[in-house]
């Protein structure tokens, strides 16, 4: 987006609480003291456009970019596509256990000369039943937000887990750490990357 159309586009209250969350992680670790937290967050709440709360966070690193507030028909989509999800991480293992089972059923009873009872049932059924109620329940609570949270923060986890194999690659290859660097000689390299800004801080569940 153009940053002609930011200076225009108008923020949405939901954009200021982002703005301001960002804030307040940048007061927790230094970054700002009260007082610029302070009329900063009464800048984010009193901001009309995006680049106006865009002003608010250029000099902080590591900050979320600010992004416009998702029409509600691209919203239920995305909510519809984590409900999916969601079902399939419930539902997935009782569906190849009635496949599994209805298949060694069918098999028995092809190799029988009489009726075979469906016995899969007596598995699958009750199995079925808790997890109805899981499912109620779940989706009441909001359990398919959650998984679709913390899956989000493994993704993160494994891309940051990535990112720092590639750093140590490189910083062996350059001669900056042995072949086998003690687990202080990661640390602190790691904690001078993060410093540099060549590796974001780890993923945190807040995020």
């Amino acid at each position: 987006m153009a940053d002609v159309s930011r200076e225009q586009m108008r923020a949405a209250d939901d954009d200021r609480r982002q703005v301001a969350d960002q804030l307040r992680l940048a007061l927790e670790e230094g970054r700002l003291d009260l007082t610029e937290y302070d009329e900063r967050l009464q800048g984010a709440y009193a901001a009309k456009t995006y680049a106006e709360l865009d002003r608010l966070l250029t000099d902080l690193p590591n900050s979320a970019p600010l992004v416009p507030a998702q029409s509600a028909e691209v919203v239920g989509v995305e909510a519809e596509g984590t409900r999916a999800a969601w079902l399939g991480h419930v539902w997935g293992g009782w569906a190849k256990a009635a496949v599994f089972f209805t298949l060694i059923w069918g098999i028995s009873s092809l190799a029988s000369t009489e009726a075979i009872f469906y016995w899969p049932v007596w598995i699958v059924g009750p199995w079925g039943v808790v997890l109805v109620f899981r499912t109620i329940g779940g989706l009441a609570s909001g359990e398919p937000r959650k998984h679709a949270a913390e899956e989000e923060h493994r993704r993160r986890l494994r891309e940051h887990k990535r990112d720092r194999k590639a750093l140590y690659t490189k910083a062996i290859a350059a001669g900056e750490l042995p072949d086998k660097p003690s687990k202080e000689q990661r640390k602190a390299f790691i904690a001078e990357a993060m410093a540099r800004g060549d590796l974001p801080p780890k993923p945190r569940r807040d995020q």
